[in-house]
């Protein structure tokens, strides 16, 4: 619940995370990053790739617990929390983009929005089917039948966004959401992220798009698990490009 001083934050607090190669070689993804990820502002979080922009972004869902160090939200200590209570919370709070998409392929494009409905109910609420297709259209996503196998892969990223934002999570955490979309349809999934910062959310995408870093409101630059910069402009940059209607 938000406290007196306003909406919970997403905090990191010197965390690191070690994983094994194939070889059984550690890696050390993440290095005492501690970084803040206040409601209203657009983070990006660049860097090489193998800098750990992903597990960055995973550890702050809480599908990779830290091995040192602490991630919050509000008064919860998410990396504290036992897996299924994780699983929970991240179902409840959190929007996800991931990089490889994670569409069921044999599903249409609505079928795969309205999926993260169906954990929590066994019938999907009329309203929640017509924010989804408002969703696609916003997007530019036919609603038809066809395998999401099927799509582009540009419409396939937008179909995550979309899958994303659907229950209107307060954070919205994206790893390369525009990567895989020409520069036209990058810039409308740029607007809309930097759109929901304006509106309240907490949004913190990976990318190594400079249009999409350009937009935000804090660049936080990662290098071999390390955070090497943290860049808070004064005012964040706003969005350029306004899609129909307003996010809620």
């Amino acid at each position: 619940m938000p406290d007196a001083a306003g909406p919970p934050e997403l905090t990191a607090r010197g965390i690191s995370a070690r994983f094994r190669d194939r070889t059984g070689a550690p890696i050390e993804a993440l290095r005492s990053v501690s970084a803040r990820f206040p409601a209203g502002r657009l983070t990006v979080v660049v860097g090489p790739s193998g800098s750990g922009k992903t597990t960055l972004i995973h550890t702050l869902a809480g599908i990779v617990r830290p091995a040192e160090g602490e991630v919050g939200f509000g008064g919860t200590v998410v990396s504290g929390l036992a897996e299924g209570a994780r699983d929970a919370w991240r179902r409840r709070q959190c929007g996800l983009v991931f990089q490889q998409f994670r569409l069921v392929e044999e599903l249409g494009a609505l079928a795969n929005v309205t999926l993260p409905a169906l954990f929590s109910r066994s019938r999907l609420d009329p309203a929640l089917r017509a924010r989804a297709r408002e969703l696609l259209a916003r997007f530019e996503v036919p609603d038809r039948a066809v395998p999401a196998a099927r799509l582009s892969r540009g419409e396939q990223q937008r179909v995550a966004l979309a899958r994303a934002l659907l229950l209107d999570p307060p954070i919205i955490l994206a790893d390369e959401p525009t990567a895989s979309l020409d520069a036209e349809n990058g810039e409308r999934v740029a607007a809309a992220l930097a759109e929901l910062a304006g509106a309240g959310k907490i949004v913190v995408c990976a990318t190594h798009d400079p249009a999409l870093a350009g937009r935000a409101a804090a660049v936080l630059t990662l290098r071999a698990g390390a955070l090497a910069e943290a860049e808070e402009p004064a005012e964040a940059v706003p969005a350029a490009v306004a899609l129909p209607g307003a996010f809620r």
